[in-house]
């Protein structure tokens, strides 16, 4: 019969061994399945127990080994080992409490965005999202978490449909991965969980009412839902995607601003509009209408009533800039390009960012001794522009006493009390800024989606808004990659074999 020490001798290691390895694989399957099911407190608990009895069984062997030198060595080396994990222990105890995140992309696209914050920082109604599907997505995890960090309004859950089918009845879901915004009755199912399909969605939840933006259509005018390059059709989805309603007017037909419309875009017309729809125009402003006017230079909108009225000059003249600074964006001196902008609602988050306006005329207070209405220069260019009166043949060059020097302003806002309502008007010496090929370029689409949210007096949205990620795919030739292929994945290493055997030749 076998004694004591031959047991612990021959047993003693095996059992450390199995029960370490229990439990690392209880703790495998926890991480796994992220749930402390009894396999898994089982499997630990019982490894514990097995390593407990080895030490025990072991510890004359072990207190014997650790007297001697290289014990002693064993012995700071553990020391060492457990201080480190003591430091990492506290280290991962501090981020967890106390947790900073750093957004290194060049477009900030882990930041929330100025819109984002304005729109939860304003929420009055509690807002839930719901994410029905079997597993966790962790960037939409990541997402709410920053949400909640700026307004406790948000809430979100993730929902198994199958385990909660009366839950996902409740919301009509019909798949897995469908995500819902809801606020009280209001629902609504993004397509996508970026940021600002987000937004949108509680935007959408929470806003009582829809806003109207209506674009006048009839004198060659910008078409709002076109799809080419001198379209408006991205810029009238951004506005759907904003909460509003868009639709195109004909004011000879309708012989009047219909009454639901919050907001009168008149947007680049190639002939002058009729008087009376001039004085139709000039009828909704004097009851506190609210209007957007974008003039192209060389045309004449037949507005010269109207301006006067609100003490806005237009140039006759086409915006030169020489600054040079928009070969950085790829465009040329007839581009004229502004960074320096009014003290306005509209403007004031766009205080680095650059907008473009091509083929712009000039737009000033006619007398600016006049306090009524209240104007404020918008946009200016750079020193090394001017408003161009004579451009014959593609060239330009400044003449004393005809053109205007630079800075020149390419946009005003104008308002004035009218009983308890303000009237607003903004007037911009282009239209083309806000077309599908330059809404996209730095800060137009902002800019454009700015004055409707301020003329619709909806100012918790004016904001720079979420960025898109850059494209930043490589695409090789054939002859490239096979290039890359020989460079990386023969020669290189061959070249690493080769010296190593180099060196060791040398060696030996």
């Amino acid at each position: 019969m076998k004694n004591f020490n031959t047991i612990s001798r021959e047993y003693g290691p095996v059992a450390g061994l199995v029960g370490a390895a229990m439990a690392i694989a209880g703790y495998v399957r926890y991480t796994i399945q992220e749930v402390w099911a009894w396999p898994n407190i089982t499997l630990v608990a019982a490894g514990l127990v097995l390593l407990t009895a080895s030490i025990a069984l072991n510890i004359d062997k072990i207190a014997s080994g650790m007297r001697g030198r290289s014990g002693r060595a064993g012995t700071n080396l553990g020391g060492l080992l457990l201080a480190v994990l003591a430091i990492l222990v506290a280290v991962n105890y501090l981020g967890y409490r106390y947790h900073k995140r750093f957004d290194l992309t060049s477009e900030g696209l882990y930041t929330l965005a100025d819109q984002t914050k304005k729109v939860l920082t304003g929420l009055k109604k509690e807002v839930q999202i719901i994410r029905f599907d079997k597993q966790d997505d962790q960037t939409l995890s990541d997402q709410m978490a920053e949400f909640r960090s700026v307004s406790r309004q948000i809430s979100y859950q993730r929902i198994d449909p199958q385990q909660k089918p009366d839950v996902a009845r409740k919301y009509n879901v019909k798949q897995m991965g469908e995500t819902i915004v809801a606020a009280g009755e209001r629902i609504e199912r993004p397509a996508a969980t970026s940021e600002s399909d987000l937004v949108n969605a509680i935007v959408k939840v929470t806003r009582d009412q829809l806003k109207n933006i209506c674009f006048v259509e009839g004198h060659g005018e910008k078409d709002r839902a076109g799809q080419d390059q001198e379209g408006y059709g991205s810029i009238d989805k951004a506005l759907q995607n904003e909460n509003y309603q868009t639709r195109s007017i004909n004011l000879v037909t309708e012989n009047q601003v219909p009454a639901d419309c919050s907001v009168v875009v008149i947007a680049g017309p190639k002939k002058a509009l009729l008087g009376p729809e001039v004085a139709i125009i000039s009828k909704f402003l004097e009851a506190g209408g609210k209007a957007l006017l974008m003039v192209d230079p060389e045309i004449d909108p037949g507005t010269g009533e109207l301006l006067q009225a609100w003490n806005i000059s237009l140039g006759n003249d086409t915006v030169v800039d020489a600054s040079g600074l928009g070969r950085l964006f790829g465009t040329g001196p007839a581009v004229p390009m502004a960074t320096t902008y009014g003290a306005h609602p509209i403007t004031k988050d766009m205080s680095r960012t650059a907008t473009f306006f091509p083929l712009a005329r000039s737009v000033k207070p006619a007398d600016s001794s006049k306090s009524d209405p209240t104007i404020v220069e918008l946009l200016k260019t750079s020193e090394r522009s001017w408003g161009e009166t004579e451009l014959k043949g593609g060239e330009a060059q400044f003449d004393e006493g005809k053109d205007t020097n630079g800075p020149v302003t390419l946009g005003v806002t104008a308002t004035r009390m009218v009983g308890d309502k303000e009237a607003r008007l903004v007037v911009i010496g282009d239209s083309d800024f806000a077309d599908n090929n330059y809404a996209r370029l730095a800060g137009n689409g902002d800019l454009f989606l700015n004055t409707v949210n301020w003329l619709a007096q909806e100012e918790d949205l004016i904001s720079i808004r979420p960025k898109s990620p850059t494209n930043r795919s490589v695409t090789m030739t054939e002859s490239q990659q096979r290039t890359f292929f020989w460079l990386i994945v023969i020669i290189f290493p061959l070249a690493v074999l080769g010296s190593g055997a180099y060196v060791w030749w040398k060696r030996r």
